[in-house]
């Protein structure tokens, strides 16, 4: 399984429910990345896209407790082991966690590889992903030229699992 996320110098994701910023290059890359394949995601993140509702061009899962939580155009599941039967048809390298915070913390011993864009900022947040560079599991295995979206300067990176993977089946 993959996961994609931009998180700041702190590894801060967000901020009140929002991202702490938006770059143009990581919102195309994200679409690029995750076109056609399945995203797992939780019921706050849904909130955050536009009108609420599932990508397009994606199988949508959402991971929330709320048992009476359910959204047209994505599969709502209530727990690890209904995501476990749910993900099972689909090849692991066609799955993306994509958030937030509590989803990214339960599925990252499922997940191979990060996609992270790393911003080379300090924003004030109060989400936050694990710091990858400290997981002795895990290990930057690529990473871009630098890049500038007006003053921020972000890099694109990939981290692979060294190690210590939950399998999905």
């Amino acid at each position: 399984m993959n996961l994609i996320v931009a998180a700041d110098r702190n590894w801060g994701i967000g901020r009140k429910g929002r991202l702490l910023v938006t770059i143009p290059n990581d919102h195309k890359f994200f679409r690029e990345e995750t076109m056609g394949k399945v995203v797992v995601y939780g019921r706050k993140t849904l909130q955050t896209f536009p009108q609420g509702m599932p990508l397009r061009g994606r199988v949508n899962i959402v991971l929330s407790r709320d048992t009476s939580f359910g959204v047209k155009g994505a599969e709502t599941v209530h727990s690890l082991e209904e995501l476990k039967r749910v993900l099972k048809p689909y090849p692991s390298a066609d799955i993306y966690c994509i958030g937030g915070e509590s989803i990214y913390r339960q599925l990252l011993p499922w997940c191979d590889t990060a996609h992270v864009t790393r911003i080379d900022q300090n924003y004030e947040a109060d989400a936050f992903f694990p710091d990858l560079d400290r997981d002795p599991c895990w290990k930057m295995t690529a990473d871009s030229d630098e890049q500038t979206y007006f003053d921020i300067a972000y890099t694109f990176c990939r981290y692979e699992r060294k190690a210590g993977r939950i399998s999905l089946t």
